[in-house]
């Protein structure tokens, strides 16, 4: 959707607003857009979601391990929708949803990845450097 890709906004934001008001954060609709298909094996594989994921929720855990309080994360959104620009072209959830069949839903590989990292309460995230 050309929509910028920052995964240390994650990081930078919360100190920032943190350190500003000194309330703990609550984070909201954090996730990207994707042109996801149902595959021959019948699952939908989504490598550019899990790793964007992987990318945010790494620098959100660098924040809350020097501090910052963060109450929750809500990946944006749970299944994919009607987007207001867009229609049904983009997905954005992490459960497909299969218009041509009854709606019925697949989860996609990042929505099994996110459930093995709130599990893990993102102990299993990755540690990755800042780049600016």
């Amino acid at each position: 959707m050309g929509w910028v890709v920052s995964p240390e906004v994650l990081y930078w934001l919360p100190k920032f607003y943190y350190e500003r008001y000194g309330l703990p954060l609550l984070i909201t609709e954090n996730g990207m857009a994707n042109f996801d298909v149902i595959h021959l094996d019948g699952a939908v594989h989504d490598p550019q979601r899990t790793d964007f994921v992987t990318r945010y929720l790494s620098h959100l855990k660098m924040a809350v391990d020097e501090g910052v309080p963060v109450i929750g994360y809500q990946y944006w959104s749970l299944m994919d929708n009607f987007e207001w620009n867009l229609g049904y072209t983009m997905r954005f959830g992490l459960i497909f949803i299969d218009y041509h069949n009854g709606c019925r839903r697949i989860l996609k590989d990042t929505a099994k990845y996110y459930g093995e990292v709130i599990r893990a309460n993102g102990e299993n995230l990755p540690k990755l450097p800042l780049n600016w």
